[in-house]
């Protein structure tokens, strides 16, 4: 007979004891606590987060009125400004789900985004019309569009929609009562891959999972109170890694941000005192490579979180050596973005400035709140030991893995094969259990039968001085099977030639891992500053049959 569990008796969920987790109560209790401190800046634009809230609420109404309810998907093609950040409260608010669109894409892309997704409503910048008109026609199906004349843009493009963001706000209540989801396994966004392969997939984030990485970005990062953060991250990424949910839960303040310029940038930290910020290791190349003169003012301590399947040594030293504190995450789409850090330890500091930078470049733990990543055998599914040299595939599991993919089960089934998920990316355990990754599945040079990581010889050419960005992709070689080519582009004013560089790669690594080919030139980057490694090997392999 089984045995009655006492504390599962008459010990039940109920409103007083039991509420979905969602980042919308994030912005409620902001506004509420302090309703008058700063939300969000845009050039002369200022909101508190009690006026930022009713916007949200407003725009949450203005849906609801034009037939927006749960399920239904809302589409914003927009750069960082404050319409972007709060459709991240105002859509969901109505039970819909926001799909944040990659701004770099073109029309044929965001149409089919558009129609897999069959966004009910569109919310476009102008800048993006003549994208977004042919986009519209491919995805075949009608929908509210939108338009946001954003102030700080002054450059062309016509009006696609019905009406203006502004006057659209209008229609809707301040005080709209919306409410939390009932069920916090409910979608909130929708995020597509980047599909450098057919069709790009869709990501399902649940209000669980967008909860707590908004939560575990603050516990990450060590994110003091009030923070002040400078969108350099693009919001249609991963949700800007769960950041506009973050900002709201630290009731920090939001510095928009329309394009990434260094200069500007850099007087935005010294004007509204930027503490945070997030980006790609080419941004953060941007700072170590502005001059003195355009770093000068700033004297204040800032914070970057920087990712990428692994970052250069050198750009991490380099940031060091300029006094940002820079902490290295990782992570992808089907992770709500950032799902592991490297989490400093106090005696590092100690360390010469080339070990400390070691140690600081690995993927290294999963966050706080994801509940399992280690390395396997995706064949086995059993974990590597932890000796540095056997490889495997990173695998995550917990609340911060998403839903799903949208329409697609067995890619699903796929990604979740043997109770985890498949990252696709290639590393070991180094003996203090610290994730270190050696390569992408596919970007692995096999030459001679031997296996040569592309990242590996990246951070080699990194280190050149003249070196701004580097990729390393296969070249197919009659003898070989495979070589290294390396694409690299190079600082302002600098100058190296291929035999050059060749050398000094030959004087750091073993000499069958070394380019036997390099291609100057400027690199192809997606919106988030990631070089697109397919357009490379497509030039590799031309470069190839040319020879």
């Amino acid at each position: 007979m089984a045995t009655l569990n006492p504390y599962d008796l008459g010990l039940d969920k109920s409103p007083a004891n039991y509420a979905p987790l969602s980042p919308l109560s994030f912005i409620a209790w902001a506004a509420h606590t302090y309703p008058e401190r700063l939300a969000v800046v845009h050039g002369p634009w200022r909101t508190t987060w009690n006026q930022t809230y009713q916007r949200c609420r407003r725009l949450a109404s203005a849906l609801r009125k034009r037939g927006v309810g749960q399920g239904d998907t809302v589409a914003a093609m927009l750069p960082n400004i404050p319409a972007m950040y709060e459709c991240h409260f105002g859509v969901p608010m109505t039970g819909g789900v926001l799909n944040t669109l990659n701004t770099r894409l073109d029309a044929e892309a965001i149409g089919f985004m558009l129609q897999h997704g069959e966004a009910k409503v569109l919310i476009t910048d102008r800048e993006f019309s003549p994208i977004v008109s042919r986009a519209l026609k491919v995805a075949g199906r009608r929908m509210l569009v939108i338009d946001v004349d954003d102030p700080e843009y002054d450059g062309p493009g016509e009006r696609l929609g019905e009406k203006d963001y502004e006057a659209f706000l209008k229609e809707g209540d301040p005080g709209f009562e919306w409410s939390l989801p009932a069920d916090e396994w409910d979608a909130i966004s929708l995020n597509y891959t980047s599909g450098t392969t057919g069709n790009p997939k869709g990501v399902v984030y649940h209000h669980r999972g967008a909860y707590l990485n908004a939560i575990g970005n603050i516990i990450a990062w060590g994110m003091p109170h009030h923070s002040v953060y400078l969108w350099t991250l693009p919001m249609f990424h991963c949700n800007g890694w769960c950041f506009p949910w973050t900002l709201a839960a630290n009731v920090g303040t939001s510095v928009c941000l329309r394009r990434v310029e260094i200069a500007k940038i850099l007087d935005l930290i010294r004007e509204h005192r930027v503490t945070h910020y997030c980006g790609a290791p080419i941004v953060h190349s941007m700072f170590i490579n502005a001059s003195d003169e355009m770093r000068k003012g700033i004297d204040h301590k800032v914070s970057g979180l920087v990712a990428a399947a692994a970052p250069p040594a050198a750009m991490i030293e380099g940031m060091e050596r300029i006094g940002f504190n820079i902490t290295h995450v990782y992570g992808l789409t089907e992770t709500y973005g950032p799902a592991a850090l490297c989490a400093k330890h106090p005696e590092w500091d100690q360390m010469p400035i080339d070990k400390r930078t070691e140690r600081n470049g690995r993927q290294g733990v999963r966050y706080p709140l994801e509940e399992g990543m280690t390395v396997m055998n995706p064949e086995t599914m059993q974990s590597v030991p932890w000796d540095g040299e056997t490889m495997g595939e990173i695998m995550f599991r917990g609340n911060i893995t998403m839903k799903g993919y949208l329409k697609n089960p067995n890619a699903t089934a796929e990604a979740f094969a043997g109770g985890w998920f498949h990252s696709g990316d290639l590393a070991v355990l180094q003996p203090d259990g610290y994730v270190k990754i050696k390569d992408r599945s596919k970007d692995v040079i096999i030459s001679g039968g031997e296996n040569i990581s592309s990242l590996e010889v990246e951070d080699v050419l990194y280190r050149h001085p003249a070196v701004l960005a580097a990729a390393v992709v296969a070249r197919p070689d009659r003898k070989w099977g495979e070589t290294p080519c390396a694409f690299v582009e190079l600082k302002s004013g600098a100058q190296v030639t291929e035999k050059e560089l060749i050398e000094f790669c030959r004087g750091n690594l073993a000499h069958f891992k070394a380019p036997r080919a390099i291609i100057f030139g400027e690199l192809p980057k997606t919106s988030t500053g990631k070089i697109q490694k397919f357009l490379l090997r497509e030039k590799a392999r031309s470069a190839s049959a040319i020879d």
